[in-house]
């Protein structure tokens, strides 16, 4: 089993689509009003949004989007006007990661964790 697409949900597509694609993220359905769907630019997963008419409550949905130069990346993005609620910050489980909101309030956690994502010190051994 390989996990190849996440869905979030979105108001509006049309602002939504522009948000993404500054992210990097590259367009390959646009099927308005109601899907698109992108392709990450490493790897072989997609990512759709889809129009709805209320969001979820409470915390919502995280999403990750793993970038071997978390900084850079962010910084990039910071200059074309993506506003993060969380700068890049080592944690705990030996992930850096920085944090913001699409404009659906879908929580976006941009992340580096090299080894670590698949191979924590922690890691069930079986």
């Amino acid at each position: 089993m390989n996990l190849n697409q996440i869905t979030v949900p979105s108001l509006d597509l049309n602002k939504s689509i522009p948000f993404y694609e500054c992210l990097g993220l590259n367009l390959i359905v646009k099927s308005l009003p109601h899907y698109a769907r992108f392709e990450c630019p490493n790897g072989s997963s997609t990512f759709s949004i889809h129009q709805t008419e209320t969001l979820p409550k409470g915390d919502g949905i995280y999403v990750y989007f793993e970038c071997e130069n978390l900084d850079e990346h962010v910084n990039n993005l910071k200059k074309k006007g993506i506003v993060f609620d969380q700068e890049p910050v080592d944690q705990e489980w030996l992930w850096r990661e920085a944090r913001l909101k699409d404009l659906d309030g879908n929580q976006i956690i941009l992340y580096y964790a090299g080894i670590n994502r698949t191979d924590p010190p922690w890691k069930i051994k079986t």
